[in-house]
């Protein structure tokens, strides 16, 4: 909780400040709730279906939810998009996010979802790494101020002790 909590301030200062909260703001924030139960049970299903079948079955009792909400709010499909485009289309779908869960679930299964999602809170600091490293993008003291707090917390939580009860 430290971490997220360290996350959510740091996301807050950067993004909402003087603006303040907005309906979108909280939409992603039940998002973010329902993505950490996913994770949650997709972890703890791993451990006695198998990563690979956590994460096709999700797509598969998902499907009928998030396609006619893909349909209605999509524009129009460009279906002549260069070869380059569509294979970077196949690459997040098959590669980033299909394979990926493969190796994620059987990661929190093999080391436990609260040890093990506590990385996830590092990638928006990676991300932030990478984009001024690849992007040129400036880094400001308070994002590495809270680089180093949320490393710090990621570190410790990974050395203490969870009992698994799921």
């Amino acid at each position: 909780m430290a971490g997220a909590s360290a996350v959510l301030i740091f996301a807050l200062i950067e993004g909402a400040g003087a603006e303040g909260l907005h309906a979108a703001d909280l939409l992603l924030a039940a998002a973010v709730a329902c993505a950490a139960v996913g994770y949650a049970q997709g972890g703890a299903l791993s451990r006695t279906l198998g990563s690979w079948q956590v994460i096709c079955w999700a797509l598969v009792f998902g499907a009928p939810f998030i396609l006619p909400i893909v349909l209605i709010f999509s524009g129009p499909i460009n279906w002549q998009a260069s070869q380059a485009s569509w294979l970077g289309f196949i690459y997040v779908a098959l590669f980033s996010q299909l394979i990926g869960f493969f190796a994620w679930n059987r990661g929190l299964a093999l080391g436990g979802v609260a040890k093990i999602g506590q990385l996830q809170l590092l990638q928006t600091f990676v991300t932030l790494a990478a984009s001024a490293m690849f992007l040129s993008e400036a880094v400001t003291g308070l994002q590495i101020i809270f680089a180093v707090l949320v490393v710090g917390i990621v570190a410790l939580g990974r050395k203490m002790r969870v009992d698994r009860t799921a």
